[in-house]
């Protein structure tokens, strides 16, 4: 089976489109090599896949025929995706989150001093 189309059966990937795309832009390896949309994968191959700045990592089990339901995918691929890089990902989302709010804007004339202020360093303030 094609590994674009083994992506879409195992509901990785929303459309068979996007998993070829994912794969001609590098994003998917199997075995540690990156691979075509047309690069066949057997049961025991190790893929993995960079989707929303997580690597995901999955052994294929078996091959299914089409797509499968959600409750299926897991007797097609076993996931031994870290659990470190879920983590790492919403510590991201809440850094980016923090400071300023999406869509507020350009930062104000007080949100720029306030940065002044932080990253002013020590020395230059005795120095005033």
């Amino acid at each position: 089976m094609r590994i674009d189309k083994y992506l879409w059966s195992v509901r990785y990937l929303k459309t068979r489109n996007i998993a070829t795309q994912a794969c001609k832009k590098g994003s998917v390896r199997v075995n540690g090599n990156i691979v075509k949309p047309s690069r066949d994968v057997y049961p025991g191959d190790i893929i993995t896949l960079r989707k929303e700045q997580i690597n995901y990592q999955l052994e294929v089990l078996d091959l299914p025929e089409s797509r499968v339901g959600a409750k299926l995918v897991d007797i097609y691929r076993k996931d031994t995706t870290p659990k470190e890089a879920f983590e790492t990902n919403e510590m991201l989302q809440y850094a980016k989150s923090y400071y300023r709010k999406k869509g507020v804007g350009r930062p104000t004339k007080k949100d720029r001093r306030d940065l002044d202020d932080f990253t002013e360093s020590p020395e230059e303030e005795n120095e005033t």
